[in-house]
């Protein structure tokens, strides 16, 4: 006797937008215990009426488990999701710390940087920054060059915003 096969659906990617709530989320629910709408809003600097669209939106989708006028938890899929969210964020603000990039510049880069970069990406940044780590003479050059020159135009023509 056979077993029907059970077809499981994969989880679609989280958008860029869900990433951002996942993100916020998680890191309230670390050091408050708990997330509600209101905190995620001004955290994300939104309306409460679009963090509760979102997070019903996120719910259908089993990020997260919200109940009307509650806080709300994570799924162990939304979990999971915020977690390699907040892995990214690190090995980026570590990469872009070790190679001289101003804190308020890194904070809005990252934002940008986070949700667009591919696993291996991510991967190839984080063992550059481990390797460059253990690289005194060569962190030094960095440090030193990037206080010669404003950061951007160390004669690889590439301008600021």
């Amino acid at each position: 006797m056979f077993c029907k096969p059970k077809f499981v659906m994969a989880q679609k990617k989280a958008s860029v937008s869900e990433e951002d709530y996942l993100e916020r989320i998680y890191e309230l629910i670390q050091s408050k215990g708990y997330a509600r709408a209101v905190d995620i809003a001004e955290a994300l600097g939104t309306s409460q009426s679009s963090v509760t669209s979102m997070v019903q939106r996120m719910a259908k989708g089993g990020l997260v488990n919200y109940e009307k006028y509650r806080g709300l938890t994570l799924t162990a899929a939304g979990k999971t999701v915020a977690e390699k969210i907040q892995i990214r964020h690190k090995i980026l603000i570590r990469f872009l710390s070790l190679i001289g990039v101003s804190q308020k510049t890194q904070e809005r880069d990252i934002e940008g940087l986070e949700h667009h970069l591919s696993a291996e990406t991510i991967e190839a940044l984080k063992n550059l920054t481990m390797f460059l780590e253990k690289q005194e003479e060569i962190l030094l050059q960095l440090q030193t060059t990037g206080k010669r020159e404003p950061a951007g135009k160390q004669g690889m023509g590439v301008g600021t915003n």
